[in-house]
């Protein structure tokens, strides 16, 4: 995303959600714990904003997205999205149905690395916005839940058919989206969903401590590594390729591959600059 900005001033403060910063770390929490985080239209506006401004920003080098309370996200609130979208017109849903696909586009396209913190319940657009994260840490209390065929909508909702299937494979994203039958966390753990299954309780301090380590890392060539992962999901290997070399070059040329040269020559540790 670009870090050029117009006349808007940055957000302060956000509506429908929590932002808590540390050092290069950003932690995101859906914080309406009564309704088990169902997700209202302000929330996802929210959340398509704040990750395009902390983009922008460019000091935010790791995000953590969390749920305050019982679960990660019970997706869409049924009174208040469900109930109102029954009486929108075709542009008013396409409007709406759009702004939910820009949050997952948002969510892959932020040059750092997002990690879903799941307890809980994740269903409907929340398992959708733990799918579209780069890492989930999960502790055993997590269970996933494509639940759209059971509300009479397409299992291919914010972009789950295009993501599920490259996670988890054509046949498994194929019962998860059809189904909409829940997936707990061992299970979830064997078919790749999980990326890290932590012990009870402890999947919100697992995510940070991964978040630190990314973010105390080498963050220019994390942002470059999403961003090939991204675009050569629809490539053909020699565009991907092509790809790499260029991208390999132009690290070449920054500071963090000088700096990690003069560190194990001087037998240190490298002092990474994001550059």
């Amino acid at each position: 995303m670009s870090p050029f900005t117009g006349s808007a001033a940055r957000t302060s403060p956000w509506r429908h959600l929590r932002l808590d910063l540390d050092d290069g770390v950003a932690t995101v929490t859906l914080a309406r714990p009564d309704k088990l985080n169902a997700l209202t239209f302000g929330a996802y506006a929210d959340l398509r904003d704040l990750l395009a401004e902390l983009s922008r920003e460019r000091a935010v080098r790791a995000l953590v997205l969390a749920g305050e309370g019982r679960g990660f996200c019970s997706g869409g609130d049924v009174d208040e999205i469900i109930g109102a979208t029954l009486s929108m017109d075709t542009a008013e849903l396409l409007d709406f149905n759009r702004m939910t696909g820009q949050v997952v586009r948002a969510v892959r396209e932020c040059p750092f690395p997002v990690i879903a913190a799941v307890h809980g319940v994740a269903a409907g657009a929340g398992a959708v916005l733990a799918l579209a994260a780069d890492f989930r840490v999960a502790d055993p209390s997590a269970r996933f839940a494509f639940l759209f065929t059971r509300v009479g909508l397409s299992g291919g909702d914010m972009g789950a058919a295009y993501l599920l299937p490259r996670v988890v494979g054509l046949g498994h994203a194929t019962r998860l989206l059809m189904l909409g039958e829940p997936v707990r966390a061992p299970e979830a753990e064997r078919i790749g969903l999980i990326s890290l299954l932590t012990d009870e309780g402890r999947a919100d301090e697992a995510a940070r401590d991964l978040a630190r380590r990314l973010a105390d890392g080498p963050a220019l060539a994390h942002a470059q590594t999403k961003a090939l992962l991204t675009a050569e999901l629809d490539m053909p290997l020699s565009a991907a390729v092509e790809l790499d070399a260029a991208t390999q070059a132009l690290l070449m040329n920054g500071e963090d591959y000088a700096e990690f040269h003069a560190a194990f020559t001087e037998k240190r540790p490298p002092k990474w600059q994001g550059r």
